[in-house]
């Protein structure tokens, strides 16, 4: 298995292609580098795959206020 960067998965295969291969929108994977989001696409043995975000749990909201 290889892990890469969606960024770089993105400049190895173009934009359009990229979302093709993770089953998203070219807009969708553009707009989460351009965010920032911090996703990591694995290439697995098969050939396939897969993208996930590595996030902090639990997601602390800003906006969140105490009831």
């Amino acid at each position: 298995m290889r892990h890469i960067p969606l960024s770089d998965f993105a400049k190895e295969h173009g934009h359009t292609k990229a979302a093709q291969m993770l089953g998203c929108t070219q807009g969708a994977l553009s707009k989460a580098i351009r965010v920032g989001r911090d996703v990591v696409v694995t290439e697995h043995a098969d050939g396939k795959y897969t993208a996930e975000e590595l996030r902090p749990f639990p997601v602390q909201s800003a906006k969140r206020t105490a009831a």
